[in-house]
C-alpha cells in the first residue's frame, strides 16, 4: 500500500456507507498523512507520516539551513512595527 504512515504502518481502514434506507455500500476512510522532510538514518528525506507521529514526537523534523533574518527582510520590518518603551 502507498499511503501508509512510514513510522507506525498506519493505512486505509474499510468500512460501510450507510444510507437513511439502511442500504449498505463500501467505502474507505483514509488516513491523515502528511509529507515531512524529516531526519532518518543520519541523513534527511521525504517521508510520508500520520499526524499523530507527528504530534507525539515521533519524527525529528529538518530545519532548512540558510539566513533566516536577511539584513533588509524581516527583522528591519519588524523594528519598525514594534513601539518604542519610553520612560520620562
Amino acid at each position: 500500500m502507498a499511503r501508509t504512515c512510514e513510522i507506525c504502518g498506519k493505512h486505509r481502514s474499510v468500512g460501510n456507507r450507510v444510507s437513511h434506507a439502511n442500504n449498505r455500500s463500501k467505502r474507505t476512510w483514509q488516513a491523515n498523512l502528511q509529507t515531512v522532510r524529516a531526519k532518518v538514518g543520519g541523513g534527511v528525506r521525504r517521508v510520508l507520516v500520520c499526524t499523530r507521529c507527528l504530534r507525539s514526537g515521533k519524527v525529528t523534523k529538518a530545519v532548512k539551513k540558510g539566513n533566516r533574518f536577511p539584513a533588509t527582510g524581516f527583522r528591519k520590518g519588524i523594528a519598525k512595527a514594534l513601539p518604542v518603551a519610553r520612560s520620562l
